[in-house]
């Protein structure tokens, strides 16, 4: 991190951590899922296999973070719930709810083929999403008694108004037939028009999905006598309940009793507000610049994966194998074997070039300015390496500023885009596990301070690009990586420029400018031009998204661009 003038921005950062006893829940939500439903053909009124990907995807969730005990989902949402214990992100709730986001819609794609294998992904799904603090496990209860009436509700009125319209009338005509009707109406209209018996309905479609762990044997390996050897280990399974919060269904489970607690006493009424008051709102401050920074997960770190049930540890590359060292002698002194070592590290297996790869710049590059084209009050971002601000103009009434939906929209649009846009930069590569990106907001009074904030970026930009340089350039002169960095230790900018030219013979200045000053992404100033249609003339005017590699940290880049941050330009 660059050791700047600049640092002072960091702030402005707000801690966000979610205080213990609080259990977590993190709720997603599809955005914009019925225009998906319609462009895909969802057929109406459940689409199953539309949701059995939702499963999969919550179940995907919980084999990746094992601090996630339980889950449970309808139509396009899903709920998580986190053992009382976590400290997953220090409890961070932004960092919490925007990887959840994230990984989450990485899977729905990187899945579609496995449930849809007949019809393309046209448009990217994405989603947003909140964290829910409850007190106790009574309101733990109270929530998932909620979402789960929510459930019944939503698919009972869904199931007459489909019936209704697909037997002649007009949406709106439906509307009306079922306004003010309550549940036994519903039933009587189903079962005296159509025949339908809504209790004989699946138990998806009426009770949503739940996704549990359960303990099974895994083959771990061979013995010497050729006896294979098993172990224990949790497994994310799918069922379906039709009160999930009666003491009948939870106490029942072992597992959620020791990571959760009990349910003491089965509960009546369901009062949604009462729920509602434990959101995380986070609403942001009116009349302040937004900036939401990704970054991406383990895009240059390795990552070590189940390790026996739920253990898993996050190493950075360098003391890699002094980790694993440490791990297996954890693992001996409490006496078990590893399930499996899997080493992660996202650039390393997808073989980026160091110490830039080009096109997966331009790949972020390009995801940037789809979220410019998708969300019209982000008016500008940054990006270097596999990080990007995006700035949000400063009346933004998006989301009524609400900070998490607005993270996670963001979030999850450019995580879609990423896993959508693979191909088209790296035709011949297979994109092997789904990426994911945290996000968090950052507000800033003035437009000063803003512009203090994207020189740190470049700052840092500049910073680690060279010394990235010199670091790679020296590991492939032959160098061990200790070695490179124990060189390196101490030096200044002016000493591995030297490194550069006179051992390898690099003017870094004359390297590329995507490397050394990052990426900008933001609105072109508006072009009008005349077009002629049956003879007659129109003036036309239009903007686009563009992306330059530019000095920000001057000032006359500001003034050539004064509409991205709406100053008037100096009158000289």
């Amino acid at each position: 991190m660059a050791n700047s003038k600049y640092e002072y921005v960091k702030s402005f950062e707000v801690e966000d951590e979610i205080m213990p006893p609080n259990l977590i829940v993190v709720r997603i939500d599809g955005r914009g899922f019925r225009r998906l439903s319609e462009v895909h053909e969802f057929e109406k009124l459940n689409d199953e296999r539309a949701l059995n990907l939702m499963n999969s995807c919550a179940a995907s969730v919980l084999e990746e973070y094992p601090d996630i005990v339980f889950s449970y989902g309808f139509s396009d949402e899903y709920s998580f719930v986190f053992k009382k214990t976590t400290k997953f992100y220090q409890r961070r709730a932004s960092k919490i709810v925007s990887l959840i986001v994230s990984f989450f819609t990485s899977i729905y794609i990187k899945k579609w083929k496995e449930f849809f294998p007949h019809k393309e992904l046209m448009d990217p799904p994405s989603f947003r999403a909140w964290v829910i603090h409850c007190a106790s496990m009574e309101v733990l209860q109270t929530y998932l008694a909620w979402r789960q009436n929510d459930c019944h509700i939503n698919n009972q009125y869904d199931t007459c108004f489909w019936m209704l319209v697909k037997c002649g009338k007009t949406e709106r005509e439906a509307q009306e037939i079922l306004k003010g009707t309550h549940k036994q109406e519903k039933n009587e209209l189903l079962f005296q028009q159509f025949g339908i018996n809504y209790k004989n309905l699946p138990s998806m479609f009426r009770q949503g999905s739940c996704v549990c762990k359960t303990q099974v044997e895994d083959f771990v390996k061979y013995s010497e006598n050729g006896t294979p050897v098993k172990r224990l280990r949790r497994k994310s399974i799918v069922v379906h309940s039709d009160n999930i919060a009666a003491r009948s269904f939870w106490n029942e489970d072992p597992f959620l009793l020791k990571e959760l607690g009990d349910f003491r006493e089965d509960i009546g009424n369901i009062k949604p507000e009462y729920v509602k008051s434990f959101q995380f709102e986070n609403k942001l401050m009116p009349l302040t610049w937004i900036v939401v920074r990704i970054d991406g997960c383990h895009f240059h770190r390795i990552t070590i994966c189940r390790i026996h049930h739920e253990l898993n540890i996050v190493l950075i590359e360098e003391n890699f194998r002094q980790g694993v060292q440490l791990l297996i002698k954890f693992c001996s002194n409490h006496s078990f074997l590893p399930d499996h070592i899997f080493c992660q590290q996202f650039s390393e297996v997808h073989e980026f070039e160091k110490p830039n790869d080009e096109q997966a710049l331009n790949l972020m590059n390009s995801c940037a300015v789809a979220v410019l084209e998708e969300f019209k009050d982000v008016i500008f971002s940054y990006g270097v390496s596999d990080e990007y601000s995006f700035v949000l103009k400063k009346d933004s009434q998006f989301y009524q500023r609400r900070g998490s939906e607005i993270v996670t929209a963001l979030v999850s649009f450019f995580t879609a885009m990423y896993v959508m846009k693979w191909k088209e930069f790296f035709p011949q590569k297979e994109l092997k596990y789904p990426p994911s990106f945290d996000g968090r907001a950052v507000l800033y009074p003035t437009s000063e301070i803003l512009r203090d904030y994207l020189t740190w970026r470049q700052v840092d930009c500049h910073i680690n690009n060279q010394y990235n340089t010199c670091f790679w350039m020296l590991v492939k002169s032959g160098k061990s990586k200790s070695e490179a960095q124990a060189y390196l230790k101490g030096t200044q900018s002016r000493e591995k420029n030297e490194v550069l030219v006179q051992q390898f013979g690099i003017d870094y200045n004359a390297l590329p400018l995507i490397f050394r000053q990052g990426s900008s992404a933001f609105w072109s100033e508006e072009q009008k031009s005349r077009i002629y249609e049956n003879g007659a003339s129109a003036e036309k005017s239009e903007r686009k998204v563009v992306v330059e590699h530019c000095n920000i940290i001057e000032q006359s880049f500001w003034e050539a661009h004064p509409s991205i941050l709406n100053e008037k330009p100096q009158i000289v």
